[in-house]
């Protein structure tokens, strides 16, 4: 049976990382995640990739870790510690891409699939979607983020009910939730990803990255910093052949040509 992988293909400007152990329900080996670590890194170094997708093959999003191959790591108080400059999917062990992340899941998506969706900025369910955070069932507790950033994105009564019991919930909870933006039919969730993440990247891709960095400056430092940042960081971009274009292609009616940079 494959220890799985991680398709990587390019799509124009957006990065297509698939996760790809169909007959494990998508289960999480260790070289699956070094692999995702391997493809984020891609995302960030390569400046024609503006903008990623993440989906999976198969029936089912994840079912989680192969916990069988992690306990050792668990035991040790290691979890997601990339290899060869990898860069942590869950912005945990590393600064996070700057880049944005689409992702689009569907079937089961178990503990670390919604720890991944928590890491993302745009996400698309699949109608038949079955969402559980069950680590509390196998004698654990989440520790790739959902402690941390599912009370934030839903509340805290919102996430404390299904993180202290470890039960299912859809697509239609998990939308009234906001914890994803929007719900497709199965099977369409990956097009409707795509569709958004290429409108991402025909932006000023400047723009989209500094507009990703004061959000995030805003959730982990606080509005002040994040207040202090905005005028410097203007500052730069208008130094940028893109805002030259933008301008230009305002005044010429025209949609503008971006290079990001």
């Amino acid at each position: 049976m494959s220890d799985g992988t991680i398709k990587v293909e390019k799509n124009g400007h957006v990065l297509m990382m698939g996760i790809n152990r169909p007959e494990k329900y998508n289960a999480f080996s260790l070289t699956m995640w070094d692999e995702l670590c391997a493809a984020y890194r891609q995302l960030e170094d390569e400046h024609d990739l503006r903008c990623g997708v993440l989906y999976a093959e198969g029936k089912h999003f994840t079912a989680g870790l192969d916990l069988a191959q992690w306990s050792d790591k668990f035991s040790n108080g290691v979890f997601s510690q990339p290899q060869n400059n990898g860069i942590d999917p869950l912005g945990l062990a590393t600064p996070a891409v700057s880049k944005p992340i689409i992702i689009a899941v569907h079937g089961i998506c178990f503990t670390v699939g919604i720890e991944l969706l928590l890491s993302t900025d745009i996400r698309i369910c699949a109608d038949d979607v079955r969402f559980a955070q069950i680590e509390i069932k196998r004698g654990i507790y989440p520790v790739g983020g959902a402690t941390i950033r599912w009370a934030m994105e839903s509340g805290w009564g919102n996430a404390m009910r299904y993180l202290l019991t470890g039960d299912e919930f859809g697509a239609e909870e998990a939308k009234r939730m906001g914890l994803v933006q929007e719900i497709t039919p199965a099977g369409k969730q990956l097009e409707k990803a795509v569709e958004i993440a290429e409108t991402v990247a025909r932006q000023a891709p400047l723009g989209v990255y500094a507009t990703l960095k004061s959000a995030r400056i805003t959730r982990q430092q606080g509005e002040i910093e994040a207040v202090n940042d905005l005028l410097l960081t203007l500052a730069k971009i208008m130094q940028s052949e893109d805002a030259t274009e933008g301008v230009q292609s305002f005044i010429e009616r025209r949609e503008a040509k971006f290079t990001g940079k």
